[in-house]
């Protein structure tokens, strides 16, 4: 099997369209099914308070743009979401970390449910507008995924639980000097970072199969 490792962030609007691409590009890899996917934690804003701020607001603040420019990119991610067939609604999402909705998802890692969790993770965030820094919210992104309701509120009750998880994955990241997100590293060997399009996937995907060491 080759190995794919996946940072992205559920705030991130890149990285859902960059998922999004990601698996367009695997699809179109002859050797897909000898690809195993491996979801690793990233938050950008680990000490942001959770529902709070209108995301247009934050990141307009945090990276000194004015809230029209920071529409406008929205609307640019809003479009290229859009072209790939995911939707995304401009502006109505709060500013927060999603800390615990990596540490649910490690859980449902331990239930092979974990690609599953972020993916209506990131639907309910950027299609739906929910806010999954809402506990209830995210209890019932568990529960859709497959994992039982008690079990769910167990982990989100100890804030301990699953912690280690994204921290290691957060240390590697930082070891591998990624910056920021999306972040793929293909076979250990070849990083790519941001919104590459499906066909940049598939080839670096070949490029990866092809260096592999001989059996």
């Amino acid at each position: 099997m080759m190995r794919v490792d996946m940072w992205t962030d559920v705030a991130c609007p890149w990285c859902y369209i960059g998922r999004e691409h990601f698996s367009r590009g695997l699809a179109a890899f002859a050797h897909r099914d000898q690809v195993e996917v491996v979801h690793r934690s990233f938050e950008l804003n680990p000490q942001a308070e959770n529902g709070t701020v209108p995301i247009i607001d934050a990141v307009a603040a945090q990276y000194g743009r004015t809230r029209e420019q920071q529409v406008a990119r929205e609307e640019q991610a809003a479009a290229m979401a859009n072209a790939v067939g995911l939707e995304f609604r401009v502006g109505g999402r709060v500013f927060g970390n999603t800390f615990d909705v990596y540490r649910l998802s490690h859980f449902a890692g331990t239930r092979g449910l974990q690609g599953k969790l972020l993916d209506l993770a990131f639907r309910v965030n950027f299609a739906e507008e929910a806010s999954i820094y809402d506990r209830e919210t995210l209890v019932g992104v568990g529960v859709e995924a497959g994992l039982g309701e008690a079990e769910v509120r167990e982990v989100l009750d100890n804030p301990d639980a699953f912690a280690e998880e994204v921290r290691s994955d957060e240390r590697l990241a930082a070891e591998l000097g990624t910056g920021g997100v999306p972040f793929f590293v293909l076979d250990r060997s070849y990083g790519v970072s941001g919104v590459q399009s499906p066909e940049a996937f598939t080839q670096a995907l070949e490029q990866a199969w092809a260096d592999r060491p001989a059996a």
